[in-house]
């Protein structure tokens, strides 16, 4: 094992600037808005938790996912091979002066990675490519809760593949499925043609 070098805690920390989507701003321009249905800020932030939470549950109940409204893409959990650096455990490496690193033992060393994909989509959007997902903590805390337990559902994902190339040929196999049976239905096979 590699030695290690007790940490500095009180020395400086770097913190990344953060961006907040749903600003003060944002929330009283939408409640001022002559179309708008809602005239309470606490109940449009309520309505954006609630929807949230939704989404979440239903990504980490379901195998493939969700389609989000109004065409913006899909969202799903992925299992993928763990990258090749290190994870290091610092509390324990503290604890030892060894380097430890994390293993995922209860996943077989598998990871858990909230996929966001609008590449497929029906309609292309202007500007789609810059779209990005950044999950929140309640969302990212529940998957890494329940993963460990069921982290077989998932669909694994190779590293090297495109996610779009992943769910062009998904829905392609779920689109011959669905017209098989209904072929299936209208079958008789005493009927020549």
């Amino acid at each position: 094992m590699k030695d290690a070098v007790k940490r500095n805690l009180n020395g400086p920390r770097f913190r990344a600037p953060r961006l907040n989507t749903t600003s003060a701003e944002w929330i009283d321009e939408i409640v001022s808005s002559p179309l708008s249905l809602v005239k309470d800020p606490d109940m449009v932030k309520k309505i954006i938790v609630e929807t949230n939470k939704a989404i979440k549950d239903v990504v980490i109940d379901t195998r493939d996912g969700i389609e989000l409204p109004e065409q913006l893409g899909y969202i799903f959990l992925g299992t993928c091979q763990p990258k090749i650096r290190k994870n290091v455990d610092f509390k324990t490496t503290d604890h030892y002066l060894k380097v430890v690193q994390h293993r995922n033992w209860e996943s077989d060393n598998y990871l858990a990675k909230i996929f966001y994909t609008n590449y497929e989509t029906k309609y292309k959007f202007k500007f789609h490519e810059v779209w990005s997902f950044k999950a929140s903590r309640e969302f990212t805390r529940e998957v890494g809760k329940t993963y460990p337990e069921n982290w077989k559902k998932y669909i694994q994902v190779d590293h090297t593949l495109k996610v779009s190339r992943l769910y062009r040929v998904y829905m392609r196999d779920v689109n011959r499925a669905t017209i098989d049976k209904e072929r299936l239905q209208d079958y008789n096979p005493l009927e020549f043609e």
